[in-house]
This record gives structure tokens, C-alpha cells and sequence, in this order.
């Protein structure tokens, strides 16, 4: 009976070892070396099956878009040639009549005239057409939009210069005068300063869009307007006199709610030059400055042949400006 146990053990532990365990263990380590290869690929290199998804449009950074400076000037459009004149003329005065049937007085009106000259301003960029294909986008919207921007920037930066700067005569050029100038002081932008640029405009009988003596359109043809930078509109509203002043008034200013103060409109720019720590703003009225367009913003999209066929975004325009009267515009420095 011993035997018999002993043999049956041995028999058992033989069909274990033989038959059993190994048709376990294979499946075991079939999983086992499944289970690894596919964990060390996806552990290790999983990243690579990552999508990434691109925006459909292109986000434009901050900048200024539109041209600020050119409602607030007078616009001249379709001139030829390089250059174009602007006619002025000058104060006279009345004369007494002292004698029945008299001769008549004749006045020598003055006469003066002073030039506005075109520059020319472009802006090109190229898109390969792979790089479309690359992008899954078109970027040659987003050029254009930028193109145009631009330009309307160097509008901008073309008024403002033509009102600083040198106006071009029939005999050579005229700087804005010293006395239409205000000193910057170690301050910013003052009450005290703005209204010492309202003197000086009222004391050269510089029409404002509300003279009683105008009417109709002609009302309106003369507005007054200052540009300064969000620094020196910081320290305008921060002062004790324009808060004591009108300090509803400021507040509106400040909030956005009124763009107007002193008979002044206020126009933003950080594009005003800087000299050191000396910002300059800049105030005028309407007629003394004038704009002269040859060829307003044109844009363009063409193919390039030789450019392998890439894609020519291109803007293009004529336009200069000049200071008509000096004495309708104040430059006004301000610490910053």
C-alpha cells in the first residue's frame, strides 16, 4: 500500500512537471513579454503619438491699427506730382474814410505760400506656398490687416513730424517758432501747461469750432486737439489743480467717458518722440495742419515667379503733410 502511494506521488508530480506547469507557464510569459514590450514603448515613448492642434486664425499683437492724427486734420486727396502747394494769406487792416468821394486805399494783402512734398512708404513680406500647406492657415489675410496698419502708423508719424518740424517755403524752410514752444519744467503734463497752449491760441485769434462768428459748416471746420502718451495723461489726472478744478470733469477724462478738456481733444499716442526725459506732446488746431495724399494705402497679393512661386504681400502709398500756420500749433514738453 506504500508503494502504491508512492508511485501514484511520483506519477502526479510528474504529469505536474511535465504537463501542467509548462502549459501554464507559457502563456505566462507570452503576457510577461507582451505586458513589457508595450509598457516600455508606451512609458518611454509615448510622447511621440502626441497631437498638437493649431489655432485656425492668427492672433494679432497689441498695436495701434488705425490712424489716429488724420480725422484731425485738414485732408487733401488726388495730387500729381511730387509736390503741392498750399496758398496763404495774411492779416490786413481797415482804414478810415475821412473825405466824401475820396480815392479809394488800396491794402497789400500779403501772400506766402508753403509746399507739401510725397513721400513714398511701403511694406512687403513673402509666404511660401509650402508654407501654407505647413500652417494648414492662409497667413496672407493677417499680412494684409498688418500692412495696413503700418501705413495707418506712418500717417500718423508723418503729421505729427510735418507739425514739429521745418515747413518748406518758396525760399527755404520755417521752424516751428520758440514762443510756440513750452518749456518742459521738470513736470509732465500741467494744468498750468495746457493753459498756457490755450493762450497762446487765443492770442493768435485761432478760430475755435464754437466762434459765434462762424455758422454751419464752417463751425465745425476748426477743432482744437492735443496728443499726448498714457504717461502724461497719468500725470494730468493726477494733479492737484485739474482735481480741484473740474473734478468731474477729469474723472470722465480718466474713465474714458469724455475725450475733451479745456476745448482741447485728447488724442493718445506712444509714438510721440522722446528726447532724453523729455516727451513731446503736441497741440493744434484743425486748419494748421494739412495732409496731402497722392495715393491713399493700396495693398496687393500677388504670385512671384521668382520667388518660386511665393506669395507677395505688399502695401504701398504717396502721401506728406505740412504745418500751415505756426501759430496754430504748440509743442509742449513733458518729464517723463
Amino acid at each position: 500500500m506504500k508503494r502504491i502511494r508512492q508511485t501514484t506521488a511520483a506519477i502526479l508530480a510528474a504529469f505536474l512537471s511535465l504537463v501542467v506547469i509548462p502549459c501554464i507557464a507559457a502563456p505566462l510569459a507570452l503576457v510577461q513579454t507582451f505586458y513589457e514590450r508595450t509598457w516600455c514603448l508606451y512609458s518611454t515613448q509615448i510622447t511621440e503619438a502626441f497631437v498638437n492642434q493649431y489655432e485656425a486664425n492668427f492672433y494679432t499683437l497689441a498695436q495701434q491699427l488705425q490712424s489716429r492724427f488724420e480725422s484731425c486734420v485738414e485732408v487733401v486727396t488726388g495730387i500729381i506730382g511730387q509736390s503741392k502747394s498750399v496758398e496763404r494769406v495774411g492779416k490786413t487792416e481797415a482804414y478810415d474814410i475821412n473825405t466824401r468821394h475820396g480815392d479809394t486805399q488800396y491794402v497789400n494783402t500779403p501772400h506766402s505760400r508753403r509746399w507739401i512734398d510725397l513721400q513714398d512708404k511701403g511694406w512687403a513680406d513673402l509666404v511660401d506656398e509650402l508654407d501654407e500647406i505647413r500652417l494648414l492657415i492662409d497667413p496672407a489675410s493677417a499680412y494684409t490687416r498688418m500692412a495696413v496698419s503700418a501705413m495707418n502708423r506712418a500717417k500718423d508719424d508723418v503729421l505729427y513730424a510735418a507739425g514739429r518740424g521745418s515747413a518748406r517755403t518758396n525760399t527755404g524752410t520755417t521752424a516751428l517758432p520758440a514762443g510756440q514752444k513750452i518749456a518742459e519744467g521738470g513736470t509732465g503734463l500741467t494744468l498750468a501747461k495746457l493753459l498756457s497752449v490755450k493762450e497762446l491760441l487765443d492770442s493768435a485769434e485761432v478760430i475755435e469750432d464754437h466762434d459765434p462768428a462762424m455758422s454751419g459748416q464752417q463751425a465745425n471746420i476748426a477743432t482744437r486737439f492735443l496728443t499726448c502718451s498714457s504717461k502724461q495723461l497719468t500725470n494730468l489726472y493726477g494733479t492737484t489743480e485739474i482735481k480741484s478744478v473740474d473734478y468731474n470733469s477729469v474723472k470722465a477724462l480718466a474713465n474714458g467717458a469724455i475725450d475733451t478738456f479745456l476745448g482741447f481733444k485728447f488724442i493718445r499716442s506712444e509714438r510721440l518722440a522722446k528726447s532724453s526725459t523729455t516727451r513731446y506732446a503736441l497741440a493744434w488746431c484743425k486748419p494748421c495742419i494739412k495732409l496731402g495724399i497722392g495715393k491713399d494705402i493700396v495693398t496687393s497679393i500677388d504670385k512671384l515667379p521668382q520667388k518660386n512661386m511665393s506669395v507677395q504681400v505688399f502695401a504701398r502709398m504717396a502721401l506728406g503733410a505740412v504745418r500751415v500756420e505756426d501759430e496754430g500749433v504748440v509743442e509742449i514738453g513733458c518729464y517723463e
